[in-house]
């Protein structure tokens, strides 16, 4: 059916359609590949955390088995003392010591949080790194 102006819709329709442009396809087995890796790299962070995670738990029972330990020879230590002046000397002493190891148990435990996170982190930021090169290289073939 024409238009007393001489439009005809069923042109126009596929003019339109043929100015307009679907993008292509994208390779779907490289897409699948590339979640894998997506997949297998946050399998990877997640374990080196999960990995961390015992490291510090293990690190934190150690620690307070040595501390218990201490603390029954510090008992019996300061039991044997004879004179105030020398039980508020070791006192001293032992609190001096016990500071000094919980900050150095601090910084261990501190430090093996951050190797843990900077590691898993690391795995992260590479596959990222990786799957932003793949969308290039994608969009370049499909251009």
């Amino acid at each position: 059916m024409a238009d007393p102006m001489g439009f005809k819709p069923e042109t126009d329709i596929m003019r339109m359609l043929a100015d307009f442009r679907l993008p292509g396809m994208p390779d779907m087995e490289a897409l699948a590949a590339a979640q894998r890796r997506n997949l297998e790299a946050l399998s990877a962070a997640n374990r080196v955390a999960l990995e961390g995670a015992q490291a510090v738990a293990r690190r934190h029972m150690e620690i307070l088995q040595s501390a218990m330990s201490e603390m029954t020879d510090a008992v019996k230590t300061m039991s044997t003392q004879d004179s105030p002046q020398a039980k508020a000397a070791r006192q001293a002493e032992l609190l001096k010591t016990a500071y000094e190891k919980a900050v150095a148990n601090m910084r261990e435990v501190a430090d093996l949080i951050q190797k843990s996170n900077t590691e898993a982190l690391g795995l992260l930021n590479n596959r990222f790194t990786e799957a932003m090169d793949e969308v290039k290289t994608l969009v370049a073939k499909q251009g």
